[in-house]
């Protein structure tokens, strides 16, 4: 990133020279994010990140095929990104959604969707991998299903990709992908949307006609560089290795399932190799994570990007939990660079955090 952060200061859509070396610098990243995905580069569109993927997509394929029908369908754990685009197009421009509930791990059975699906409908969108508690979804089964009824199909892949094994951006059998750079150690603020050709939905941000008309707005080329190299480096070779990750999240579980009234909600199988998420009978989220910073542990309460946020969590309330379980979630993640020693030390300090959350009462 360093060289367009000092130097490399040109707008990509100016024609004269500083622009022409930008816009180079541009193309070729594109392809060479095309090449790890094995797509064509116009279907590549960067963004700034997950949430503007998945409001370009949601938002940008319903209104583009308004007039084939006006029915869309989500899953009710999906990422508020997804979630609160789809209730935007219900409530203010007439169009009808369906959420599929999901079992007691959070998963969706396409079953479920299959039945969900009308002639009228012009948008699915499930995502890959959860959040909140790391439940890995059979994203390629649902893509397919949607395939074969001619349905458009959306998946989140923000936190599967850098996790999961990744082939090409192909084995979602998704018709558009959202892609976000700091969930698999690229930089924050830089995101892509995998639209698959000829499929263009109606852009979201006006001005100039940048990103093949889809995304107005001068490109980031710092952001843009970064995300490349992560995508090169971590995605193939998954950057949060599943062997080494897997041990350490064992240890967790085993720590946290031994605390009396906790539970662990993350699921044991098909689930993220680096995501251990439980909640905790009579706490609240805010004061477990609050005693956990005053042990130096970083925790977060399902997604960052609620961070703060005093709403139980949605996703436990969809796997069947009460209000008040949904509203103690907490979930640790796991990275590169985790240790053995840091795994053992929020175990040493687990108890004594939700003793002191619970009032001295375990």
């Amino acid at each position: 990133m360093l060289p367009f952060l000092e130097g490399e200061f040109g707008n990509p859509s100016s024609i004269h020279h500083v622009g022409r070396r930008a816009r180079a610098f541009l193309d070729d990243a594109r392809d060479r994010v095309a090449r790890v995905f094995a797509c064509k580069p116009s279907e590549v569109i960067f963004t700034s990140g997950g949430t503007e993927s998945n409001n370009l997509a949601v938002l940008g394929v319903a209104r583009r095929f308004r007039d084939k029908g006006r029915h869309i369908i989500t899953s009710a754990v999906e990422h508020h990104a997804v979630i609160h685009p789809c209730e935007y197009l219900s409530k203010k421009e007439g169009f009808e959604l369906t959420v599929l509930p999901v079992d007691g791990a959070g998963r969706v059975s396409p079953d479920a969707l299959r039945k969900a699906l009308r002639p009228d409908t012009v948008l699915v969108s499930v995502m890959a991998a959860n959040n909140e508690i790391g439940t890995v979804q059979p994203v390629a089964e649902l893509g397919a299903i949607c395939r074969e009824r001619g349905v458009v199909f959306h998946t989140d892949a923000a936190q599967w990709l850098g996790k999961e094994p990744f082939v090409d951006i192909h084995q979602f059998n998704a018709d558009l992908v959202s892609v976000c750079a700091h969930k698999f150690h690229g930089p924050k603020g830089a995101g892509a949307l995998f639209i698959r050709s000829p499929l263009l939905p109606d852009p979201i941000l006006f001005g100039g006609g940048h990103e093949n008309e889809l995304r107005a707005g001068t490109e980031n080329l710092p952001v843009v560089a970064g995300m490349t190299s992560a995508i090169e480096l971590f995605l193939r070779t998954p950057v949060f290795n599943q062997e080494t990750l897997a041990p350490l999240r064992e240890r967790l579980r085993t720590a946290v399932g031994a605390v009396p009234g906790v539970t662990i909600r993350s699921p044991r199988n098909e689930c993220l190799s680096n995501t251990v998420s439980f909640s905790v009978k009579g706490c609240d989220s805010i004061a477990l994570l609050a005693g956990l910073d005053l042990e130096g542990v970083c925790a977060s309460s399902g997604s960052a990007c609620s961070a703060g946020s005093l709403e139980p969590s949605h996703v436990l309330k969809a796997i069947g939990c009460a209000a008040d379980e949904a509203n103690s979630l907490v979930r640790l993640s796991l990275g590169r660079e985790s240790t053995v020693e840091e795994v053992q030390s929020v175990c040493s300090v687990l108890s004594v955090v939700i003793k002191r959350a619970r009032g001295g009462e375990l």
